[in-house]
């Protein structure tokens, strides 16, 4: 079964993020206090993060909760 579009767009916006800060899953799993295959799991749109999971991410990133609901094409 395929990822729902907003879940795909809001992994896709966080692995977007993560690849312009250089880390890999692992090393911005590990920042976030996250397992890497659950952050898989969110980029690819499978997980359904609480959130607090998208306030944990965010502040990783460094950017605003709200930056990772926005699309960008």
């Amino acid at each position: 079964m395929p990822a729902p579009p907003h879940r795909a767009a809001f992994g896709a916006r966080v692995r977007e993020l993560r690849v312009g800060q250089g880390w890999s899953q692992e090393d911005f799993a590990h920042r976030a206090k996250l397992d890497r295959t659950y952050v898989s799991g969110i980029e690819r749109g499978v997980r359904n993060p609480t959130l607090d999971i998208i306030h944990r991410l965010a502040e990783t990133l460094g950017v605003p909760a709200a930056e990772l609901l926005i699309e960008h094409p």
